[in-house]
């Protein structure tokens, strides 16, 4: 174990167990608990953790419980490791679908939300894989109050995982996440649930489902435990959607009893255009530049900036925060992509903020 960084893991199913296993394949000495302690045995067999057992030492600890249970989970963690003023940093973190309540029970400056935009339809543990997060989006949503330290600290983690990480705001996350992730989910389970129920009357009807039906209701496989949980905590988001898709398809509906051919081809072919633009989940090395951010050396700072370019959908690559010896300013390095600058720089402008320069990588 020496020399080794060290990681805990708080719920050792899917996503936990993937995150072991990941950490582990980088060196990482990983301790886990379930609150079944045969999930944790489980992981250990499976060698998504080295030990059973929390580590009040670990430099980062992930908490992959359900959204009930992660307030009170991150905030044992955090107080089984109050350090001194000169220890070395330590950082929780979560991944839970909802930021929004997670981030109103905790104001520690060390804990990061976070969220990984990745899963599977095998269930458990048994089902967990290191390579998991590979070109996957890992969301964090730094507030006000988190330590641009710790920020920067579990962004270099995460990243090393082979996840490309965005930052948003918690809010934001919550009203994105609804419409791309929870409501797909409910919209694919209940498309099945149509199918299962005429399939009662015909029985060939899923044995036709070709590849569309199968793309579209995949998600539906997945466990429904954390669903539950989900859906009550981001009510108010995920009711907005279904309110907006209940419209669109009201509309479509009309389009069709009435034989509008031109406004169905102009809706459809809307719809094509937007699904080719979606952002590839693999981000280009070879075209990276550096922006230089002056910004005030102040708790906030450092979130105002990674959740503006959050919001522009512009990954950053990389980042490095330097504090001024005298005065109250700092300045922030980041990484981007080449075609993102103007972006990225109009946003900071708008904000009030003045990027000092822009280097080309090489």
């Amino acid at each position: 174990m020496n020399g080794h960084r060290r990681a805990a893991i708080v719920g050792t199913g899917l996503i936990g167990g993937s995150i072991g296993l990941a950490l582990r394949a980088r060196g990482w000495y990983v301790s886990g608990t379930d609150l079944d302690p045969a999930h944790a045995a489980r992981a250990l067999e499976l060698g998504a953790i080295d030990v059973i057992g929390e580590d009040s030492q670990a430099e980062v600890t992930f908490v992959a419980t359900p959204v009930s249970a992660v307030v009170p989970a991150a905030l044992k963690a955090l107080a089984s490791s109050a350090l001194a003023p000169d220890a070395p940093l330590r950082v929780v973190t979560d991944v839970t679908g909802v930021k929004g309540p997670v981030l109103a029970g905790i104001e520690d400056p060390r804990f990061v939300g976070g969220h990984p935009m990745a899963g599977s339809e095998q269930e458990g543990v048994d089902g967990a894989d290191g390579d998991l997060f590979e070109g996957a989006t890992w969301v964090l949503t730094p507030t006000s109050t988190t330590s641009p330290e710790a920020f920067a600290q579990l962004r270099t983690i995460v990243s090393s995982l082979g996840a490309d990480v965005i930052a948003l705001a918690p809010d934001q996350h919550d009203i994105l996440v609804a419409l791309v992730s929870h409501v797909p989910h409910l919209t694919a389970a209940t498309l099945m649930g149509l199918a299962a129920n005429q399939a009662e009357e015909h029985g060939a009807l899923l044995r036709l489902a070709a590849g569309g039906f199968r793309d579209m209701t995949r998600v539906a496989a997945g466990h429904p435990g954390i669903w539950p949980d989900l859906c009550a905590e981001n009510r108010a988001a995920i009711l907005a959607t279904l309110d907006q898709l209940v419209t669109s398809l009201s509309e479509v509906r009309e389009i069709v009893a009435t034989g509008a051919r031109a406004e169905l081809l102009d809706r459809l072919e809307a719809a094509r255009l937007a699904r080719r633009e979606l952002p590839s989940p693999i981000w280009g090395t070879e075209d990276l530049v550096e922006v230089r951010v002056p910004i005030a050396d102040r708790p906030g700072a450092l979130a105002e900036v990674t959740t503006l370019a959050g919001g522009l959908g512009v990954n950053i690559d990389d980042l490095v925060l330097t504090h001024s010896a005298e005065g109250d300013r700092g300045v922030l390095i980041l990484v981007i992509e080449a075609r993102s600058v103007d972006r990225v720089r109009q946003g900071l402008l708008d904000a009030g903020l003045h990027p000092s320069s822009v280097r080309r990588l090489d």
